[in-house]
């Protein structure tokens, strides 16, 4: 399978906001998390059938399994461009380069404590090794994203020499990196900005999640300029994981106004498989994918847009009724709809004292079996669970 040429990744990657999907190479970083190869492969594939521009498959100078596999994802023939990911050093380009991908993501430290300590070397050398790295690749005809590592933590004037030297090596774009999860998105917005205004070359954004900021310090750079994200799906990765695929799409298309070209209706699938494969649960209030997203208690369930960002169908879930303490009187009669029931506002009313304490009882919310049995209770004139008569809005305040 012939591998891309540049120009045509460039024009793949060629939409306002480009997402590079890292799940294959970062999110393998999670603990305890490792993908067979036949997970792999149908990560990938899941990841390009949703539109994913580019995917980032791992790195070949782990040994001849993992290049065996990002090989094999590079001859898959997808429409997505397949990076691989690389030290700033030419055995491990070589290695890419043994695996037939069209892109190299090349990383190297560019923060003091970093470069002094995992490192031992100065500026000068970490300036002379990006160069000779990247145009290295750029001899061999392959699209490059230079990773300025602990970019957050860099001395800011520093870091700007960093990104003029690698454009000039060949670069193509130049991500900021927070490798440690230790930026903000005001810090972040303003320091992006001026990379791009100054330096000339694209951005992309890499953004931990150690202090829960992935997201907004990956939408505070886009805001900025960035035109490009790497993500990983569910947000997996090393420590507390990276910005999540889906919240950056969804994020991205609502908050910022941009859609990036990616069929969000395919990410609960593909969540489900890097799940599975990964050991990593959707816990139900994971932003995007969780079964709690449109859950419903409270609200107007006849006008859900009032009470929700957007529709469910954006990412192939369904709405659902919870029938619990905190319902009200439209929770009761949108659930017994469902069911086949229709109850007038009065009944609903008295129906509501008896979920409400059933809930509270139980300590959980109902079930639509459970919420039968005790209309089948109200029309047969027990009283299960609520020693008071109901009056016209139950114990508990309005039943709006």
């Amino acid at each position: 399978m012939r591998m891309k040429t540049k120009n045509e990744v460039v024009d793949r990657l060629n939409v306002p906001v480009c997402i590079c999907d890292s799940t294959l190479g970062s999110g393998e970083q999670t603990p305890g998390a490792v993908f067979s190869d036949i997970e792999k492969y149908r990560i990938a594939k899941l990841l390009d059938e949703a539109g994913v521009p580019q995917i980032e498959a791992g790195n070949p100078a782990l040994g001849e399994a993992e290049k065996a596999s990002v090989r094999h994802i590079a001859r898959m023939g997808l429409s997505a461009s397949v990076m691989s990911s690389n030290r700033a050093d030419i055995a491990d380009i070589n290695a890419s380069l043994e695996c037939d991908v069209d892109s190299v993501s090349i990383g190297l430290p560019v923060s003091d404590i970093q470069m002094s300590n995992l490192l031992g070397k100065d500026r000068e050398w970490v300036l002379n090794k990006i160069y000779e790295s990247v145009f290295y690749a750029a001899e061999h005809g392959l699209y490059i994203g230079f990773v300025a590592e602990d970019a957050s933590r860099a001395d800011l004037g520093f870091l700007i020499d960093v990104a003029k030297v690698a454009k000039e090596a060949g670069a193509d774009r130049f991500a900021y990196c927070d490798s440690v999860g230790v930026e903000d998105p005001f810090t972040c917005n303003e320091r992006v900005r001026m990379l791009k205004q100054i330096s000339g070359i694209d951005i992309e954004i890499i953004a931990r999640n150690d202090f829960g900021m992935a997201t907004a310090n990956t939408l505070a750079a886009l805001k900025a300029g960035a035109r490009f994200a790497r993500v990983t799906t569910m947000g997996l990765g090393l420590r507390a994981g990276n910005a999540p695929l889906e919240e950056a799409v969804l994020s991205a298309r609502h908050l910022l106004g941009v859609d990036t070209g990616i069929d969000s209706t395919k990410l609960p699938a593909l969540a489900a498989s890097v799940s599975r494969a990964s050991g990593v649960a959707i816990w139900p209030s994971k932003p995007v994918l969780g079964s709690n997203c449109f859950a419903q208690e409270t609200g107007i369930i006849n006008n859900p847009s009032v009470t929700e960002p957007y529709d469910p169908s954006e990412v192939g879930l369904a709405r659902s009724i919870v029938i619990g303490k905190h319902a009200v009187r439209n929770t009761v009669v949108a659930a017994l709809a469902e069911i086949g029931i229709e109850v007038d506002r009065n009944d609903a009313d008295r129906l509501l004292v008896a979920v409400r304490s059933a809930s509270a009882q139980m300590h959980r919310s109902l079930t639509p079996d459970e919420l039968f049995l005790l209309y089948s209770d109200m029309v047969s004139g027990d009283n299960t669970y609520c020693d008071e008569p109901a009056g016209p809005t139950g114990p508990a305040g309005p039943a709006e």
